[in-house]
């Protein structure tokens, strides 16, 4: 079975930055897709960045220049690296997998079967 747990979350300020991880532990020898979504009081989840078994990476138009998601070597820890942050990307951030080949939508979060709990990250003006 696999699982997700996600870290990192915190309350910052206007233009810091925080890193937030996510521990894969169960089924790790396949390729996956891995992304971050979140999710902020009164929205829709959204998809924030995702990243492939060879490494490729796509990110919202929101994020791109200030959000970097990347793995371990061992494909299993996931990061987010956050700079620049705004009050606007205050959210709940999850952790998402799923085995597949060839996502047309890599952001969807429809396409994501295995999810964690979440991690708060509050950034204040």
């Amino acid at each position: 079975q696999v699982q997700l747990v996600e870290s990192g979350g915190n309350s910052v300020q206007a233009g810091e930055s925080l890193r937030l991880s996510c521990a894969l532990s169960g089924y790790t020898e396949a390729y996956f897709y891995m992304g971050w979504f979140r999710q902020a009081p009164g929205k829709e989840r959204e998809g924030v960045a995702s990243i492939d078994g060879d490494g490729s990476t796509n990110y919202a138009d929101s994020v791109k220049g200030r959000f970097t998601i990347s793995q371990d070597n061992a494909k299993t820890t996931l990061y987010l690296q956050m700079n620049s942050l705004k009050p606007e990307d205050t959210a709940m951030y999850y952790c998402a997998a799923v085995i597949a080949y060839g996502l047309r939508s890599p952001l969807s979060e429809s396409n994501y079967k295995y999810w964690g709990q979440g991690t708060q990250v509050t950034v204040s003006s």
